[in-house]
């Protein structure tokens, strides 16, 4: 049997490619615990230990699914960002552009967040082996902010890309438990929760809110120090 490409190889990347999409697809079919690597690697059209080579467990599948995720996001927000000025309109197509793109893995996206919720995991959207895609989706929110015609103090303008970010998991959260028909609450959480934010940072322009406005982010650099 030849050698297997290494995983940052051009032939590496494209192989570790085929067995995220095979585990994807099986994952919607099977679900998630009936699914196993064996049948992933034979959907891949790779040897088991090849897929062990490039995968170290199907729990780290949800690594290349958060990768995955935050590549068609970006394109997805690229066409909002594109087309759109204002703040408001900004924040909650770039939220929904998620929503549109992670429907299709909504019955066992739960077993994913599942996994990823143990604080120690690596695999925890907060863990530093998730840094990358954890920056790469707070930049399309500073996008959202800095194109926008928001206005308010600098302070406040500098921490909210990360509050957003924070405020997304949040969403995320309520998404993954949403049983209703393609997950209207969420829609209509994004929604009301984005225009209820457009109103209180516009707020932080007034002298009587700025200055409790400086102490929160005063608060959350201390509690990210």
């Amino acid at each position: 049997m030849p050698e297997p490409a290494s995983p940052k190889s051009a032939r590496g990347e494209q192989t570790r490619a085929a067995i995220v999409t095979a585990a994807l697809e099986l994952f919607r079919e099977r679900g998630y615990e009936k699914t196993t690597m064996r049948a992933i690697a034979d959907s891949a059209g790779v040897s088991l230990g090849n897929a062990y080579y490039y995968v170290a467990s199907k729990e780290h599948l949800i690594q290349a699914f958060y990768d995955r995720m935050q590549v068609e996001h970006e394109a997805q927000a690229a066409i909002v960002l594109a087309d759109e000025t204002t703040f408001l309109r900004r924040l909650a197509g770039v939220q929904e552009a998620f929503f549109d793109v992670a429907a299709p893995y909504h019955e066992f996206a739960g077993k994913f967040f599942k996994n990823a919720a143990e604080p120690a995991s690596p695999l925890s959207p907060f863990s530093p082996e998730s840094e990358p895609a954890r920056e790469a989706s707070i930049a399309i929110f500073r996008q959202v902010v800095v194109g926008s015609d928001l206005k308010a103090p600098a302070a406040i303008l500098i921490e909210l890309p990360e509050l957003l970010w924070l405020m997304h998991m949040g969403y995320v959260l309520f998404w993954v438990h949403d049983t209703s028909d393609g997950q209207r609450r969420t829609r209509l959480l994004v929604q009301r929760g984005g225009a209820l934010v457009d109103r209180l940072v516009r707020l932080t322009r007034l002298p009587g809110v700025r200055g409790v406005a400086e102490d929160v982010m005063g608060l959350v650099r201390t509690l990210k120090a």
